[in-house]
């Protein structure tokens, strides 16, 4: 049968929490990535989305497309689960901005083939339609050249968040100079998204046991409506509380972490071959 819209939510909260579990599991493995010391790892990968952003060629990003998955192999991460995870968006997000450029409309040149012929051209103001739309190689390749570069920095994004702890993260942005205020919020945010979802998902748990026939569209409205209220009110006063607690406890504005990073040879070496890459990638420019 049909799940209405309560048990919908949980199932989809449920699996939100599941899977960020699940990709924790990653970072604590020992693989390559993770043997690395966090800082190197975040100031390597930057450097190496920087790159991604600047590549004009679509092989080259192909090149570096191929080199995230031998580095989540070297990670020990499900190849299924990772390819997935980058995957999934790309064609509904980037292929909405790379389908136009593939026609002769916007991108002219040669064509491959023709998708329609109009008795004439027409002209909308500042638009041309010409009499013939075609699927030119200049659209196809530069059609090409975004998606791979999106689907590569992607990876490169996903790899780093699998592979570290979330607050050895956070620390490693003092290495970029972030502001202390911005780490704090963001480790924040993050620690109590979980804590908010536990909370959904108890509100909805609660209406489902005590629902005996299914309700209407309008009651089911007037209910989330007045829950997201409940929400809200929730989130702002457990803020209050937090902030009070932690200056009960001497909170002074700084985050202070415990652990300390040390580096290793295979950070020496991690780094090396990102400059050679780099230096490569210059030489073919």
């Amino acid at each position: 049968m049909r799940r209405d819209f309560v048990a919908k939510t949980l199932a989809e909260t449920t699996q939100a929490i599941e899977n960020a579990l699940f990709a924790r599991r990653f970072a604590g493995a020992r693989g390559f990535l993770q043997i690395l010391d966090p800082r190197v790892k975040l100031v390597t990968f930057l450097a190496l989305l920087i790159v991604t952003a600047f590549v004009q060629r679509i092989e080259v990003l192909a090149g570096f497309y191929i080199l995230t998955l031998v580095l989540g192999l070297s990670a020990r991460l499900p190849m299924g689960f990772f390819i997935k995870r980058v995957w999934v968006f790309i064609p509904i997000f980037t292929g909405v901005i790379a389908l136009p450029a593939l026609f002769n409309v916007f991108t002219p040149g040669r064509s491959l083939f023709v998708v329609y012929r109009f008795a004439e051209p027409h002209q909308f103001g500042p638009f041309f339609i010409p009499a013939v739309i075609a699927v030119t190689y200049q659209g196809l390749y530069s059609a090409g050249l975004l998606v791979m570069r999106v689907a590569t920095s992607v990876s490169l994004a996903v790899l780093l968040v699998l592979t570290t702890e979330w607050v050895s993260l956070l620390k490693a942005m003092s290495v970029l100079k972030v502001p202390e205020v911005v780490i704090l919020i963001l480790a924040m945010t993050y620690r109590y998204i979980f804590l908010f979802l536990r909370v959904v998902q108890d509100m909805f748990l609660a209406r489902k046991s005590r629902l005996i026939t299914h309700s209407n569209f309008h009651e089911r409205r007037r209910w989330t409506a007045a829950r997201i209220g409940v929400l809200v009110g929730k989130s702002y006063k457990l803020s209050n509380d937090v902030h009070l607690a932690m200056l009960s406890r001497g909170w002074t504005g700084r985050p202070r972490l415990m652990e300390k990073f040390r580096l290793s040879s295979w950070d020496w070496i991690w780094t090396g071959m990102v400059c050679m890459l780099i230096t490569f990638w210059l030489w073919l420019r």
